[in-house]
């Protein structure tokens, strides 16, 4: 699909309407308590089992911001690559639970590509969709990329 030399699409080779789905992954109670520690948010209904049900929930749920990390890392596992340079931002809704033993995957769509006034580079807007295994929407939103173009 690509012509450049690593196998990534450049800005170029992109278009509006392009889509693929990333590889999954099965979320774990290691990944929840290594996030809590990490960004040192332990609210209960993250590592509260007993909390999360008085909820209304089977158990402790992911940290939204947990779902929206591992959406961006399989954006970057994904068989179509992107040579993106820097994320400039993100809108993103928290949809649904995400719990322990769900698998999760990504569906992406390029949304719209523009021009910058740097000629090595372009900006791309993706809207992603992270899915659990019963094809429940728990996140999504978009995003936009800096790329980089092909040599000149």
């Amino acid at each position: 699909m690509s012509t450049a030399s690593d196998g990534r699409l450049r800005f170029e080779e992109i278009a509006v309407g392009m889509a693929w789905d990333t590889p999954g992954i099965t979320v774990t109670e290691g990944h929840i308590l290594a996030f809590a520690g990490l960004s040192g948010d332990f609210y209960d209904i993250h590592v509260d089992d007993d909390y999360a049900r008085s909820l209304g929930y089977p158990g402790r749920i992911a940290h939204g911001l947990l779902g929206l990390a591992l959406a961006d890392g399989l954006k970057n596992r994904a068989t179509t690559r992107v040579a993106a340079i820097v994320a400039l931002g993100w809108r993103w809704r928290f949809t649904g639970a995400i719990l322990v033993g769900d698998r999760i995957h990504a569906g992406i769509r390029v949304v719209s590509k523009r021009e910058t006034r740097h000629a090595d580079r372009g900006i791309v807007t993706f809207d992603l969709t992270l899915l659990n295994q019963r094809g429940e929407v728990v996140q999504a939103g978009e995003t936009d990329q800096m790329v980089h173009r092909l040599p000149a």
